[in-house]
This record gives structure tokens, sequence and C-alpha cells, in this order.
């Protein structure tokens, strides 16, 4: 009965331990962190969430979160990608569609 008790700990134990290893933090959130950077412009229309990532990660960047869910690590120094930050923290329900941001549909 021991054995069995210490066996089902054990097996506890790895999977925590497993699950801390793979998912960054045990039931904690993960942070994404972008390995390279790009200067794409996306139309404002086509923007469904825009986010600045610093803090976790070595690499600081700008997400830009398409309507079809593509997300894009945009330079944080590229001055188009500040203003596009700037004007998506300005509005005030980011779920409803602000003009002019997420008009558009996924075309999948």
């Amino acid at each position: 009965m021991k054995t069995l008790a210490a066996f089902i700990l054990l097996t506890l134990i790895c999977f925590v331990h497993h699950s801390s290893a793979t998912n960054g933090a045990a039931f904690a959130t993960t942070v994404k962190c972008c390995v390279n950077h790009t200067r794409t412009i996306i139309p404002k229309q086509k923007v469904k969430h825009v986010v600045e990532i610093s803090s976790g990660c070595t690499n600081k960047a700008i997400v830009v979160t398409s309507v079809c869910d593509k997300e894009y690590c945009i330079d944080p120094d590229f001055r188009w990608a500040k203003k596009l930050l700037a004007e998506f923290e300005k509005v005030p329900d980011k779920t409803s569609p602000p003009a002019p941001f997420n008009r558009s549909k996924c075309g999948k």
C-alpha cells in the first residue's frame, strides 16, 4: 500500500514538473516573445489587437494581431508601429470595432 501511495505521489510530482517546464510556470499565463522583427505595415482595418511586449522577453516588440488571428512582431522603433499602438490604446472599448480598426473580416 505504501508503494502504491509513493508511486502516485511521484507520478503527480512528475506531472506538475512537466507542466511547469513546458508552459514556463505551472498554472500561470505564458508570455509570447518575438525572435525576429519585421517592418510590415498592416492596414488598420485588418488590425484586431495591438500590444507592446517588453517584460520577460529578450527582444522588445509591438505585436499586431490581424482579424485572421495572425500575429506580426513589429520593430518597436518603427514609427508606424508606435503610432498604431498609441491609436489603439486611445480606444476605450477594444472589443467593439472602433474606426478605423477591425473593419475587415478574415478572408480565409
